[in-house]
């Protein structure tokens, strides 16, 4: 038997040591189980993906197979511009065989340690229920300490099922230290905020960068088929594929999505392929550049114009931080697979490909891409390649819509309207205003450059600031949310950290000659996002200040002093407990207002996402005859609101409950009490004295046929549904995360339909007691007169004696944020023909 090759069995421990501590991070193993599976890996690698888990290994790879359209896009059309930004300004006349090979080794060794070790391995156990991305880590962190600044905090908050608090009792002192720190300093919770919105900011850079620098580099490449090709040529072709890229995002992706995995797929074996076949035409001795050795060889070649020059190197990590952000879509396990299995490998092929034939051939670094590749196959791959790069850029564009919504959830956004542009998968959205502002950026960035080593600069420097902001919020989570040894944290920040700051003082060295780009995009976003939260937080304040008292209320009487005419009144507030000024504004002009009156608060929650029986909390404002009530719904960062909610009903059916509770006095645990009465969260009907039916508002349909679903009420309090489905597309019950095996069983057909009306009847069950049915009816009678809707139509400005970088930021920047972004009722999808608006003026 011929003898197995030393490279090959060190390659084969290498690999066996690297997934068992992947899998081990994700899964418990036993030691035993560990070295069985260890052997199993060293003289079969192929086939450890057999090992059973919790879950079927098929539903792994099918959806590692469907994260390359959706994850890795960016990151893998990155050979097209790595080298050429690498070997520019005087790292031009350092062009050797050896310094094409170390900045090979420092390709390398950057996607190793942190694409591969960082993320991989480190970052994507660090979820929050599923979810990844800057916002994930800080509500982690938000959960675990007190240092959230978002209005409207209340304990009960903490009943969420997706809140999952994990501490210890025995907590380190310098954890706890630290814990201290923020919650007693505002500056540091501000401090850490702030670190948040630069990293959000880098994102939406990314959004203007990414599409421009993908199709620009694989247009360039008809330039190495038509040498005389003008670049002005190139630059045209270029923003043609941009508008139309941003002209169809309103059409949402998912009619084409299921080509964007093969798409990906293809054009990495691709690209590997092309890299074997370089590495043995041109130059097999490529390989010994995988040795640490080269990057001393390559900074004793180069000297400080290396250091420069690793703002090109740091480009081939571009789109790795979307690993972290994609990952409620899809598993750790999944992501994991596609990477180690399929990404990792060919890229590190191409790149050394790339290096063999740059080894041989030093003058044509300026396409060096295209000119690598095979005549044969040249056509193929030009193609693949444009593709490969719209899709990139697509992901990178709805990532920008996600990041900003997010933002918009913190209170750190202006209000926007976001459309839903699949009905199976809620994490499809579509921003109108951020889409055609996004266009105009990154078409001004292709024509002010035209060129891709000036975009990769500034492509560079927002790419190494958002690492930098991971790499600062990961070690807080190491240290309060695992609440690991305080040396690992530091031993974490400490080698990323300079590792990183290596590549950052590289960047900022090219600041003048395109990283100004980012740094003015997150000057912007930061200003925008901070005057608007600054702003909110003030006005709230105002509101908590100003609120009417219950005594005041109590000495109107039932009637509140006025006409209570026929109808419910949804009074929209910011205010948790207390009922807000506008209130007593419109009492005091207007003689009548509505028979039952409900305060709405709608407030976000630092979790992903808040399940439906968790969403609503509903309590009682004075006495019953004054039949006003309050209604807290909750959503998390994540959580879309939909046009085809069915707000109205569901909030009739949850104030019944609440109503049948407090007559039988049932003690939840999940309740609050507040200065104007108790909250309770009405988690599932457990028993109604209501009958919904829902028909379609259609002209060809009667009102005598409209039995579409009906819940109904068995004595004994059970609930029999007819056709479940029906009812839940119209009240939110879907799927979380598209994509997602664990929601699979969730799933409910959400196809367009008519929108449905419902007719609500009081069942005659049992003995129902007199002021219960008195109230329930009421109720009734109020719903089918109309409902209204109130909004506060304030005007924010700073008080007398304010200072003048107040008055700036009020009177000024909050005024016209608040003027030019879409309305509260278009934002909360109010039908413009039931809006009451009351004219505030607030002065902060």
């Amino acid at each position: 038997m011929v003898g197995q090759h030393p490279a090959l069995s060190l390659w084969r421990g290498s690999l066996s040591h690297f997934l068992l501590t992947m899998l081990s991070m994700s899964y418990p193993l036993h030691p035993l189980s560990l070295r069985c599976f260890a052997s199993l890996i060293r003289s079969s690698p192929e086939v450890f993906l057999r090992v059973p888990h919790r879950q079927n290994p098929r539903v792994y790879l099918l959806l590692a197979y469907q994260s390359f359209g959706v994850v890795y896009g960016d990151l893998s059309t990155s050979p097209l511009y790595v080298f050429k930004s690498t070997f520019v300004r005087k790292l031009q006349y350092h062009e050797s065989e050896e310094a094409v090979l170390g900045a090979f080794a420092f390709i390398f060794w950057t996607l190793t340690l942190v694409a591969a070790i960082k993320y991989v391995l480190i970052v994507l156990s660090a979820e929050d229920n599923g979810e990844g991305g800057p916002f994930a880590l800080y509500s982690l962190l938000c959960r675990h300490m007190n240092v959230s600044l978002l209005p409207a905090r209340q304990a009960m908050d903490k009943e969420l099922s997706a809140y999952k608090l994990t501490l210890r009792n025995n907590d380190n002192r310098q954890s706890l230290k630290l814990k201290r720190l923020f919650e007693n300093c505002k500056g540091a919770r501000v401090a850490l905020l702030a670190l948040v919105l630069l990293g959000a900011s880098m994102i939406i850079g990314d959004g203007v960068l990414t599409p421009a620098i993908s199709v620009l580099s694989s247009v360039q490449g008809l330039q190495v088929a038509f040498v005389g090709l003008h670049s002005y040529v190139i630059t045209i072709l270029a923003c043609v594929i941009l508008i139309t890229l941003f002209s169809v995002q309103h059409h949402g992706t998912h009619r084409v999505a299921f080509l964007f995995a093969p798409v990906i797929l293809l054009w990495l074996l691709c690209i590997a392929a092309v890299g074997v076949y370089n590495t043995v035409v041109w130059n097999s001795h490529v390989v010994q550049a995988l040795s640490p050795v080269y990057l001393y060889k390559f900074f004793r070649i180069t000297g400080k114009d290396g250091l420069v020059s690793l703002g090109g190197v740091v480009l081939c990590i571009t789109g790795t931080e979307a690993m972290f952000a994609d990952l409620g879509h899809f598993t750790r396990l999944s992501i994991r697979i596609a990477f180690m299995l399929i990404v990792y490998p060919c890229l590190v092929l191409s790149y050394m490909g790339h290096a063999a034939y740059l080894s041989k051939n030093l003058l044509d670094i300026e396409q060096s891409f295209y000119k690598s590749v095979p005549n044969f196959i040249y056509w193929p791959v030009f193609v693949v390649g444009t593709l490969a790069s719209i899709i990139g850029s697509q992901a990178v564009i709805s990532a920008t819509f996600s990041i900003i919504k997010q933002c918009h959830a913190l209170s750190c956004f202006p209000r926007i309207k976001v459309v839903h542009t699949s009905n199976q998968l809620l994490g499809r959205i579509y921003i109108p205003e951020i889409n055609w502002i996004l266009m105009i950026l990154c078409i001004a960035v292709t024509i002010g450059f035209r060129d891709t080593t000036a975009i990769g600069n500034a492509y560079g420097f927002a790419v190494i600031t958002v690492m930098l902001v991971t790499t600062c919020l990961m070690t807080l989570v190491i240290l309060i949310v695992w609440q690991k040894n305080p040396s690992l944290a530091v031993c974490f920040f400490a080698f990323f950290g300079i590792l990183e700051g290596l590549y950052f003082s590289a960047t900022i060295m090219k600041v003048a000659e395109g990283g100004w780009v980012p740094l003015v995009l997150a000057f912007l976003c930061m200003f925008i996002m901070y005057v608007w939260h600054y702003g909110t937080a003030k006005k709230y304040e105002f509101d908590l200040e100003n609120k009417v008292s219950m005594k005041w209320i109590l000495t109107l009487g039932p009637s509140l002093g006025i006409v209570r005419v026929p109808g419910i009144g949804l009074i929209y507030t910011e205010l948790v407990s207390g009922v807000p000024a506008m209130f007593s504004h419109f009492v005091t002009n207007l003689p009548a207002i509505h028979q039952i009156l409900v305060f709405v608060c709608i407030k976000s929650v630092h979790v992903p996402y808040v399940s439906l029986n968790e969403r609503y909390m509903i309590g009682r404002i004075g006495p019953k005859e004054y039949h006003m009530y309050r209604c807290i719904v909750r959503y998390g960062y994540k959580d879309t609101r939909r046009e085809e909610d069915d707000f109205e009903n569901h909030l009739m059916i949850n104030i019944c409950e609440f109503i049948q509770r407090e007559s039988e006095q049932i003690c939840t645990p999940s309740a609050e009490e507040t200065q104007d009465g108790q909250l309770t969260v009405i988690r599932s009907i457990e028993s109604s004295a209501f009958k919904m039916v829902l028909f379609n508002n259609s002209d060809d349909i009667e009102q005598e046929d409209y039995v579409r679903t009906q819940m109904q009420i068995s004595d004994n309090g059970a609930i029999s549904f007819g056709s479940i489905q029906d009812f839940a597309s119209d009240i939110d019950i879907s799927p979380r995360r598209g994509g997602n095996f664990q929601d699979s069983t969730r799933q409910f057909d959400t196809s367009p339909r008519r929108k449905s009306k419902a007719k609500f009847e009081l069942q005659k069950i049992g003995i129902i007691h007199p002021d219960l049915r008195d109230e329930m009816s009421a109720l009734i009678e109020a719903k089918e007169s109309g409902v209204a809707y109130f909004l506060g139509h304030s005007c924010v400005r700073a008080r007398k004696g304010s200072s003048f970088l107040k008055k700036l930021a009020i009177d000024f920047g909050y005024s016209f944020l608040r003027r030019n972004c879409r309305g509260p009722a278009v934002a909360l999808g109010i039908p413009h023909i039931c809006l009451l608006e009351v004219g505030m003026i607030y002065y902060v």
